[in-house]
């Protein structure tokens, strides 16, 4: 079967996702080392892939075991809810380190798998990457500069195909803690379920070979 390294696949829509592809794809579960992940690796019989996004020895060494990938999904993401005058810089480093920075330093570390496979590469992008609502001023500008790495990778690796996936507000933690942020009430049944999300993910890759989805906007009805 095909290969498929999932980041943030410990819980929510990580763990949607690799329910979504484990019938299709061989899985590498990325992230660091958790019982949480290591309970979704065995529902699904997959491999734990031991990775910390902020540390670049980290991204080289693990990579350097892969010769080949037929799918790469960026799903993990931190977010720090607050205006800009509310925000702190030590805020902004965290998340572009993560957001951003931790999605360029994998993709690069497995760009020779990638391309050996003649790969995919998927980023779980969010609203925030096409549209800024207040109180999210570190998270959307991350999600943006995360949108133009994918273009540029689009646009300088045309043997890989590129997705950005935007998805609207999603039933997740990260949803209650910002929910909670604004002072709202959680309601569930206004969010896209994690498994939509992921399903839309599996369509994706299911693209035949001579199609190239550069980008999918999804909300909730």
């Amino acid at each position: 079967m095909p290969s498929a390294l999932i980041t943030g696949a410990s819980r929510g829509l990580g763990a949607a996702i690799a329910a979504a592809l484990a019938p299709t794809h061989t899985l590498l579960l990325a992230g660091r080392p958790s019982a949480e992940l290591d309970a979704v690796a065995a529902e699904h019989g997959a491999t734990t892939w031991p990775l910390d996004l902020t540390d670049e020895e980290s991204l080289e060494v693990s990579s350097e075991v892969l010769t080949e990938l037929d799918v790469l999904v960026h799903n993990a993401g931190v977010m720090y809810p607050g205006r800009v005058g509310e925000s702190s810089v030590d805020e902004w480093r965290a998340t572009m380190e993560v957001n951003l920075i931790g999605a360029v330093g994998l993709t690069l570390a497995l760009l020779p798998a990638l391309r050996a496979a003649g790969g995919q590469v998927i980023f779980i992008n969010s609203g925030s990457g096409r549209n800024v609502s207040a109180g999210m001023a570190s998270y959307s500008a991350s999600k943006f500069a995360l949108r133009a790495f994918a273009d540029s990778l689009r646009a300088d690796e045309p043997g890989l195909r590129v997705t950005s996936i935007h998805p609207g507000r999603v039933d997740t933690d990260m949803q209650r803690d910002l929910v909670g942020y604004h002072g709202g009430e959680y309601d569930p049944s206004t969010f896209l379920r994690p498994e939509t999300v992921a399903a839309v993910v599996a369509q994706v890759v299911a693209t035949p070979p001579d199609g190239h989805t550069h980008e999918v906007v999804l909300r909730p009805r």
